[in-house]
């Protein structure tokens, strides 16, 4: 009997190892892997082999054999970092639809913070947004169910679907303890590149909703605008911007850097370090500028803030950012599902991680200027910026003017702004 378990061992082993051959089979076959190393491996893969082979005999009902591979799949990658995945086909193929620009759904970016569904920052104009829900805000429930454990692609497919049917979510804001209920209306997501505006004084503000394939050109656009209507200073408005495209905020930036600065660099354990520099001209190297962020701000955002505060090139204004600054490569599997693989993590100019780092808390951009803002806060503010944008009705707030909060951060970047023109002050 023990002669055919083993049996029946190798030929699974050999199924495994067929099916692990990127990540496994090529290394050990190897003629450079040392043999302690490749000895170890194959004791190790044995443990997975064995696993599988008693659930395939003795499990209480049958299991389908792609179902134990993919949660086999599921779980190595969920020993990794908040951000790989590995991807079934279907959500493989469903990543495609936020590159097209519109799909249905809340409007939330999202990860998993500490095992449970976490909000990494809404997208403006959209359910989520409206709603008010905000960075750190945990997703605990989807239709009842909890969300301890989910994997995020099974958080999408939960919280999407057709425009106009509802989803009910229960939501813990952060620092409290009690879950609040909510129920949303999906709609078709549809996402806004820049917004802008002429402040006082002659002070351009353009906001970066996301970094997306057009943000650097309609931002260009937008800036040449204002320029011609006289602008001389501008605010930078990153708050909530969850990031995007690297090759986006990279050339956002080298909009106002120029003599082929660093930008920002990545680095990884198996990855050489890849530079990104500006050009030796900028069309607004030598605009004033105070940049906006807060704990929505990440990824791309963070690239840019970095970048400008390293070259003592703007003013960082806010509350310290979200801390996720880490590449992801997506690499197709032969069945049609992926892998979404963290391979190495940016750098400012000066040297400094993004990423946050979940045991030390370090991590993300601190601002030269804190501002910490409340939820209430935060939430009216919102509100009153949304019907500032509003395209059918004039700019005014349905919050009542008694009710009205300032924009501290905005208010001090335009203070800012005023003083140094006065001083004639580079920062």
């Amino acid at each position: 009997m023990k002669k055919n378990h083993g049996k029946k061992i190798l030929l699974i082993s050999s199924f495994f190892l067929g099916f692990l051959g990127t990540f496994a089979f090529q290394k050990l076959s190897s003629a450079q892997a040392e043999t302690a190393n490749v000895d170890k491996t194959l004791e190790n893969l044995q443990i997975l082999v064995e696993v599988f082979d008693y659930i395939q005999q003795n499990y209480v009902t049958e299991k389908d054999t792609k179902d134990l591979i993919y949660g086999a799949a599921h779980g190595m990658v969920r020993t990794l970092d908040p951000f790989s995945q590995f991807l079934e086909p279907e959500p493989h193929k469903e990543m495609q639809t936020e590159t097209e620009g519109q799909f249905g759904g809340l409007g939330i970016r999202i990860e998993i913070r500490n095992d449970w569904l976490t909000v990494m920052t809404p997208i403006p104009d959209t359910p989520a947004y409206r709603a008010g829900l905000l960075p750190g805000d945990k997703i605990v429930k989807i239709e009842g169910e909890w969300t301890q454990g989910i994997s995020l692609q099974d958080a999408v497919r939960k919280l999407r679907g057709q425009p106009g049917t509802q989803v009910k979510i229960s939501i813990v804001h952060d620092g409290s303890k009690e879950p609040q209920d909510i129920t949303l209306t999906r709609e078709v997501i549809k996402i806004e590149s820049t917004r802008s505006r002429m402040l006082e004084d002659k002070i351009g503000y353009v906001q970066l909703l996301e970094f997306t394939a057009k943000t650097d050109a309609d931002m260009n656009r937008t800036l040449t605008r204002l320029s011609n209507d006289g602008m001389d200073a501008l605010v930078l408005d990153l708050r909530n911007n969850p990031g995007g495209l690297l090759n986006s905020a990279v050339n956002v930036s080298k909009t106002f850097l120029d003599n082929q600065k660093l930008i920002v660099y990545t680095e990884g354990r198996k990855t050489n370090r890849v530079e990104y520099k500006s050009d030796v001209k900028a069309s607004f190297a030598k605009i004033p500028m105070v940049i906006l962020v807060n704990g929505g701000s990440a990824s791309g955002s963070e690239i840019v803030a970095g970048a400008m505060q390293d070259h003592h090139r703007a003013l960082i204004v806010g509350t310290t950012t979200f801390g996720k600054a880490s590449v992801q490569s997506v690499i197709p599997l032969s069945d049609g599902s992926g892998l979404r693989l963290t391979t190495a993590k940016y750098y400012t100019p000066a040297g400094r991680a993004i990423q946050r780092d979940e045991k030390t808390g370090k991590g993300g951009i601190v601002p030269d200027i804190l501002i910490e803002v409340t939820r209430e806060t935060e939430i009216k503010l919102r509100r009153q910026q949304e019907e500032i944008y509003a395209k059918d009705r004039t700019p005014q707030s349905v919050i009542k003017k008694e009710e009205q909060v300032d924009d501290l951060a905005l208010k001090r970047a335009v203070e800012f702004l005023k003083a140094r023109r006065i001083l004639n002050f580079t920062p």
